[in-house]
């Protein structure tokens, strides 16, 4: 657990401080990384991806809407629900950002990266299913 708390602080630190200079926060990061895909994503979605409570999330998407980084939509399947987007503006701005968070992310190597990827996953996966028993 240590060591894990250990390599997901120093790799937040690391990849924050290349976003701070893009003018972009790793929860914002988080929000408009998910939102890259151009398919829209519910809150409740977006506030799990995102590790976020949902009022701060909330909180969030305002401010991101405020800039014209996101836009909120009414889903088509559900008039109940809505959909946040990226705009135009929030795809560039995302750009640089992931650029930059990419550039800050050690070369890890690609096997011993895909073998990390896999083992975190599995965890995660163990994890979570153990949590529903």
């Amino acid at each position: 657990m240590r060591l894990l708390t250990r390599a997901e602080r120093l790799a937040s630190r690391r990849v924050e401080s290349a976003l701070d200079e893009e003018g972009c926060s790793l929860e914002t990061w988080r929000v408009l990384s998910l939102l890259s895909d151009g398919t829209g994503h519910h809150m409740t979605a977006i506030a799990e991806a995102a590790f976020l409570p949902p009022p701060t999330l909330t909180k969030l998407v305002d401010h991101l809407v405020d800039q014209n980084l996101v836009h909120r939509r009414v889903d088509p399947l559900d008039r109940r629900r809505i959909l946040v987007h990226l705009t135009p503006r929030g795809r560039d701005h995302w750009r640089r950002a992931d650029r930059a968070a990419r550039r800050a992310w050690p070369a890890v190597g690609g096997t011993d990266e895909d073998l990390l990827r896999g083992l975190l996953g599995h965890l995660a996966e163990t994890l979570d299913d153990s949590s529903r028993v």
